[in-house]
């Protein structure tokens, strides 16, 4: 099998194991279907702009050219960072796109990636945003009504837990099971006295505290990697090994791994020849 087209972010299916696809262009490549095979990855020298189409000669914020970074709400820094959102200032970049994405329903969650961390997403992104990171558990534990809020809690549980992934330990497998219940149910008094100060700020509706359930979630790796080796295509246009697992946005190779959410919009040959 051969094909080529820009690369785009896995597509994920939350069953067990994990099920991935890897969209190349207009393809989508089953990648489970490869696992102890090898692959090549060859990329072609062309990186074009997920935004506008055209051809530029660097990726910005994970796919765009230099002028649609500048632009696109989506390239702003409050995504980054939500709890610096600048909506209501009217100085958002594209104030209906922040009305769609933004201003709606969030989730602040507790998840094992390399250990406990704190996170967010919009409510249409659960469980996607969890394999993304390669959580193997995961646990919502407030409902707020916008971004923005979520951004403020999540800082707040910062100060006692983490708020970003050792990437490395993550794909090594390093995370024992969490009781992430129990890490909930101690951390949430914790910050109850801002908890209270955003009450009065946004409404007393405005954060809700969940009873879920924690998720699982089983990613299909043959062989954790004990040394972290990884691929640029920016140093060397050709990736290719035997294909022992994926995890995140991770591809695992006998010879090292690749971020592929990182080379968003680079063009790519796929191949299993």
């Amino acid at each position: 099998m051969q094909v080529q087209g820009t690369l785009s972010k896995l597509k994920s299916a939350l069953v067990e194991p994990i099920q991935y696809q890897l969209p190349v262009g207009d393809n989508l490549v089953s990648l489970n279907d490869y696992f102890g095979k090898s692959v090549t990855l060859t990329f072609t020298g062309n990186i074009f702009c997920s935004s506008c189409g055209k051809k530029t000669k660097k990726s910005y914020s994970q796919g765009h050219c230099f002028v649609c970074m500048r632009k696109l709400a989506s390239c702003d820094m409050c995504i980054m960072k939500p709890e610096t959102c600048h909506y209501d200032q009217g100085t958002c970049r594209e104030p209906q796109w922040g009305e769609e994405n933004c201003m709606i329903p969030h989730y602040v969650y507790l998840a094992n990636t390399s250990g406990l961390k704190v996170g967010i997403t919009r409510h249409t992104q659960i469980p996607t945003r969890w394999i993304d990171q390669g959580a193997t558990q995961a646990l919502p534990i407030f409902k707020v009504q916008t971004r923005h809020q979520s951004g403020l809690v999540e800082v707040a549980l910062a100060q006692f837990i983490a708020d970003k992934t050792n990437w490395r330990n993550m794909l090594k497998g390093i995370n024992p099971e969490i009781d992430l219940k129990a890490e909930a149910a101690k951390l949430i008094p914790e910050i109850q006295a801002k908890l209270d100060e955003l009450a009065e700020l946004f409404g007393a509706t405005a954060i809700e505290v969940l009873d879920e359930e924690v998720v699982d979630l089983t990613f299909p790796v043959e062989q954790h990697p004990s040394k972290i080796s990884s691929f640029n295509f920016d140093k060397d246009p050709v990736v290719s090994g035997v294909l022992e697992g994926i995890k995140g946005q991770y591809l695992i190779f006998d010879n090292g791994v690749i971020n592929i959410r990182k080379f968003t919009s680079y063009e790519i040959t796929f191949s299993d020849e």
